[in-house]
């Protein structure tokens, strides 16, 4: 299998830097450098850096470009502007979800699209079969590298790289330029850990001078790599949904939380019916959940009500390192959706109690 799997640009910076290399993703991807414990915390308390290259990025330009969007993701492309990025998820004909992305509009006609790397051909074909009014379309997908630097100390830690000042760049906005020597990075306030930081964008010629250089500055900031490990419990903190996990070709959009990115002012694939389910109300919704007492809850768990019948199932769970408790994420029946509904995790033979709870599970940062 290790023959087939892709490498990053910096696979072998990883191995040098001690790092546990695993499959993922159909990459050979660092899942820790040390422990993920400490991973974890260095991200939330100080700073880290993950590289995230195996994600996929596509380049939609020309006239047809926003149509294009606007048709195939469900949030509303027409309203970003500029430097401006937006979460969204490509919905499919089925009522369920072919992938979540970031949209980022880098100038008029010129749009970046983010996919989950285990969705890259899928994700391309899909909109690729959409595209019939001829916006141009490219896969950069293998010719960008993307490092996520995140944590509370993320501007101080890397604003000596930069002319760009870090701090005035607002959540969900980007700034193209030049940083750690090299021109045209993508600096991004996006991130996938609810601590604070940015995404950065880089052509893979230039990969490895602007991870070498981050590490350096970082350094003073206690600035450490991060694998996919920590990667997993700083999201499953926040709420955010792993497609695969907590979302996928079978969930709607609306039972999944994403109601606040599927918008009914305009068109889009299977927009109709996901009106009709919105209106009507879902039988399932995506929950957090939060242990009572002893137990980790892993995905494929189910869930039960007091009288032990089925209710549900965990579609991803761990031990929180900030709270020191199991944390879930799991489809219940809506009557069991209400903060404060109380669950229970059939966890091997036993029913361990847990409360379902408001997400995030811990306060997040908005800005680095």
């Amino acid at each position: 299998m290790s023959e087939t799997l892709k490498t990053v640009v910096l696979n072998d910076v990883h191995q040098q830097l001690g790092a546990k290399m695993v499959p993922f993703a159909g990459y050979n991807m660092p899942v820790r450098y040390s422990s993920d414990l400490d991973e974890h915390h260095t991200v939330r308390r100080a700073v880290g850096i993950f590289d995230v290259s195996h994600m996929g990025e596509f380049r939609v330009r020309g006239p047809q470009a926003l149509d294009l969007i606007q048709r195939v993701t469900s949030n509303d492309a027409s309203k970003l502007t500029d430097g401006k990025a937006q979460y969204s998820c490509l919905p499919n004909a089925d009522g369920g979800i072919v992938d979540d992305l970031l949209v980022y509009k880098l100038a008029d006609e010129d749009y970046m699209l983010v996919v989950n790397a285990s969705n890259i051909d899928k994700d391309w074909n899909w909109i690729s079969k959409h595209n019939t009014q001829g916006a141009d379309l490219e896969n950069v997908s293998d010719q960008m590298s993307l490092f996520a630097v995140q944590g509370p100390k993320t501007s101080q830690a890397l604003q000596s790289l930069t002319d760009v000042d870090l701090s005035a760049i607002p959540y969900y906005s980007f700034v193209q330029g030049t940083f750690a020597g090299v021109e045209d990075v993508i600096i991004s306030a996006t991130g996938y850990t609810g601590a604070g930081g940015f995404e950065l964008y880089v052509p893979n010629e230039h990969a490895k001078i602007v991870w070498d250089k981050v590490m350096e500055a970082g350094q003073p900031y206690g600035l450490k790599p991060i694998g996919l490990g920590a990667r997993d419990t700083l999201r499953l903190e926040m709420g955010y949904c792993l497609y695969g996990n907590d979302i996928d070709d079978t969930t709607s959009p609306l039972e999944a939380g994403l109601g606040w990115v599927t918008k009914f002012t305009k068109d889009f694939t299977n927009a109709e019916s996901l009106k009709q389910q919105k209106e009507a109300g879902v039988a399932r919704k995506l929950v957090g959940f939060l242990m009572d007492g002893p137990g980790i809850p892993r995905g494929h768990y189910e869930l039960v009500n007091e009288a032990g019948e089925k209710i549900g199932d965990v579609t991803s769970g761990t031990q929180s390192p900030s709270l020191s408790k199991g944390i879930g994420l799991g489809y219940v029946q809506t009557e069991f959706s209400k903060p404060g509904s109380k669950v229970f995790v059939q966890i091997r033979g036993k029913n361990q109690p847990a409360t379902v709870v408001k997400l995030p599970f811990v306060p997040g940062t908005e800005e680095a």
